[in-house]
């Protein structure tokens, strides 16, 4: 991901699970498919309960949308968010749609991992600090926000400063747009020698 992001938050409340990310009924898409990739995206969020997203007049509902509003690239949530199932669609489906960060008090084990894992930033924030720019969003249609990955803070346009701890590798992943795949192929060279070593020793394995 980009070292900064720029973009809308979009405010969501307690307790967001997997199943209201992304719906049970479109987990028969195929992430392989591009056509098809692109439908977790355009489902993202459609299960959120109006009354959930706590969303003030200005503000689109996601389940009632009809296009993509692509300038939302930040949620602010609150506890435990993606909470459910495990399903890595989740994540899938925020990530297709446009968000790049979520900031919230609390995440789901799993929904935390898979996030870093495709690309999208979690960041846990205090009740305190994630309350005022909730509220500060719930005030603003078109309320954004800036992201500094390298510096580790959240900006708000009334010149807060928010800082957030992110583990190095995680970070050092993120900003070089490495998952579990291109990790390993940072080592395709010792990959290859220890498979031309091991040949050479047990040639019988290979025939």
């Amino acid at each position: 991901m980009q070292s900064t992001i720029t973009g809308k938050a979009y405010v969501l409340g307690d307790n967001v699970d997997t199943d209201q990310i992304i719906p049970a009924q479109y987990l028969t898409y195929n992430p392989a498919v591009a056509e098809e990739y692109k439908m977790f995206g355009k489902h993202a969020l459609s299960s959120v309960p109006p009354a959930q997203a706590g969303l003030p007049k200005g503000h689109v509902p996601f389940h009632t949308k009809d296009e993509f509003l692509s300038d939302y690239q930040i949620i602010i949530g609150g506890k435990n968010f993606g909470c459910g199932s495990s399903r890595e669609h989740a994540p899938w489906a925020l990530e297709d749609y446009g968000f790049r960060v979520i900031i919230a008090t609390s995440f789901a084990d799993i929904f935390f991992n898979n996030c870093f894992k495709n690309g999208v930033l979690p960041i846990r924030l205090g009740a305190e600090k994630v309350d005022a720019l909730f509220k500060a969003a719930e005030a603003k249609v078109g309320y954004k926000l800036k992201i500094d990955l390298e510096q580790q803070t959240i900006s708000a346009p009334d010149g807060m400063v928010y800082k957030f701890e992110v583990e190095a590798f995680r970070k050092h992943c993120l900003l070089n747009g490495l998952d579990d795949i291109g990790l390993t192929l940072q080592h395709v060279g010792e990959i290859k020698a220890y498979e031309a070593k091991h040949q050479a020793a047990q040639p019988w394995l290979f025939a």
